[in-house]
Order: structure tokens, then sequence, then C-alpha cells
């Protein structure tokens, strides 16, 4: 009986729209940090309120994007631009639109205070809800609770404490993402050549690269017409 195998068909086009809600599963964290970010008040946050110019982008969507991936570490403005094409849960948060890295550098720099406070925010929020981590940034108070106390002005002391390390938290992501955009201004990232970007003629590239590459595979095969292995010619030369 022949072998049987799923189907797995990339060439078809959908002929229905995709849900986007079916991307994930129901407990990953985006959908917690997209819930958290909408119970904020975004009115601090720049936007042109003159309707002049091309659409922008909402701060909402812009801030859910650059929290989910600085607490995912992903940092430079041009690595979040390409994860809104490659990472599911990155599509999801932008309803598959892509900012490019030029607004989404401005974004940040020009709410960092706000960015900075509407974060912590979150981070609280996670924390209120006993969730112990937002991806890798801990909110589960461990730092704090070993000095715990019942008396009100403590523990008011001790919460105060607790959003200053959040916010400490929060300025060393940014200071990350800075790092990151000087250092992807530096160093180009891997592209794929133009005449490869059609699949047609990708596909003709890579024949006529292993037609080249034939001769060598050749030479190292045995006798029997089967290739060896590495472990097998090292034991012919010792013999």
């Amino acid at each position: 009986m022949p072998a049987r195998f799923v189907n797995v068909d990339r060439q078809t086009p959908m002929f229905l729209p995709c849900d986007l809600r079916e991307w994930l599963p129901a407990d990953h964290i985006v959908h917690f940090i997209l819930d958290a970010v909408e119970q904020l008040p975004l009115h601090h946050f720049r936007v042109n309120t003159r309707g002049t110019g091309s659409e922008q982008y909402p701060p909402a969507m812009m801030l859910a994007l650059l929290i989910y991936c600085y607490a995912t570490g992903r940092f430079g403005s041009r690595t979040i631009e390409a994860a809104t094409f490659s990472d599911v849960a990155v599509r999801f948060i932008c309803a598959n639109q892509h900012p490019d890295h030029a607004s989404i550098c401005t974004f940040r720099t020009a709410n960092e205070p706000a960015f900075v406070a509407a974060f912590t925010q979150v981070l609280q929020l996670a924390h209120h809800l006993r969730l112990t981590q937002v991806g890798s940034v801990s909110v589960d108070g461990s730092k704090f609770a070993a000095n715990a106390s019942k008396h009100a002005a403590v523990s008011y002391q001790r919460a105060g404490e607790m959003i200053a390390q959040l916010e400490l938290e929060v300025q060393e992501l940014i200071t990350h993402a800075k790092q990151a955009d000087v250092q992807e201004t530096k160093t180009p990232g891997l592209d794929i050549p133009a005449e490869l970007r059609r699949r047609e003629q990708r596909v003709a590239a890579l024949q006529r690269a292993r037609e080249l590459g034939g001769g060598a595979t050749t030479r190292i095969r045995g006798q029997s017409g089967r290739p060896r292995s590495a472990t097998r010619r090292g034991q012919e030369a010792a013999g």
C-alpha cells in the first residue's frame, strides 16, 4: 500500500478571507496585550488631527506592536517591520497591515514618555491578573514579596517600588531598541536578490546551481553508486 501524506498546497489561493482570530491559540499573550491596551487612555500619543497627508496607523495598534515585540526580544525597527510579514502573532496585532520601520521608530521616539507610561500600565495590569510575566518581562513582584507588609502605608510603598521597577525595565527595553536601530543602520540585513524573488526565476536558478554542483556530488560516491558517509570515508583512509 503506497504511503499517504497530508496535502500541503501553497499555490492555490484561498477563496474565502481568513479569520485572523484562528491564527493564534486562545491563551496566547497577544490577546492579553491587545485587551490591556484597549483599557488605556491614549490621548497623550501624538496623532495628526488635521487629517492631512497619508493615513496614519492607530496608536493602539502601534503600542501593542511595540509592547509585544519588545517583550519577546525584538527591538530593531527593521526587525519589527520584517516580523509584520513573517510572524503570525505580529501579523495578528497589525491585522495584516505592515508599518514601515520609519513609522515604527518615529512612533516610539515621538511618544517615548507616553509609551513608557502605557507599557508600565500594561505590566501592572498583568501583575494584578496574577500573570508571572509578559513575554520575557517578569511581573510577579517577587523582588518585593519577601518584604511585603499588611500595613497599608508599607504596602503602598512597596507598590510604588514595584511600579518604579517596572518603569526601569521598560526603559531598559527602550535602550535596547535604540541600540538595535543604530546597529541595523550599520549592518544591512540579509536580502534576496531581486532576480530571485519570483518563484519561476528562483526555481530555474536553483536547478542551474544543482547542475553545477553535480560533479562534486558524483566524486564522493562509492563504487556501489551510493554516497559514502564521512565516517565511512575516514575509516577507509585510516585502513
